[in-house]
């Protein structure tokens, strides 16, 4: 599901909004989640799953082209782990 089917989905579940006003609370609760992160917070939505931040080390790797060795420097990803609820619902069947 992308981002416009969401919101789609979203406006036709909820008849009495518009769709600007759907569009606008979707792209500030992901706005919200994205600062909360780039903070180094955690973003917990309890029976959904947790967004945080980790740390990958600085590395060795290699060129694909030329097979040179290239130090690749450390960086911070997203990281998702689902909730309970969710996994549950996901291994019902």
């Amino acid at each position: 599901m992308t981002k416009s089917e969401l919101i789609q989905r979203l406006s036709e579940a909820n008849p009495h909004l518009y769709l600007r006003d759907v569009e606008r609370i979707v792209t500030t609760i992901f706005d919200e989640i994205t600062d909360a992160l780039a903070q180094g917070d955690r973003v917990e939505l309890r029976g959904f799953g947790a967004f945080s931040v980790k740390e990958r080390g600085s590395r060795t790797g290699r060129n694909p082209r030329t097979g040179d060795a290239v130090d690749v420097p450390s960086k911070f990803i997203p990281y998702f782990k689902t909730g309970k609820q969710l996994r549950e619902k996901l291994n019902a069947g």
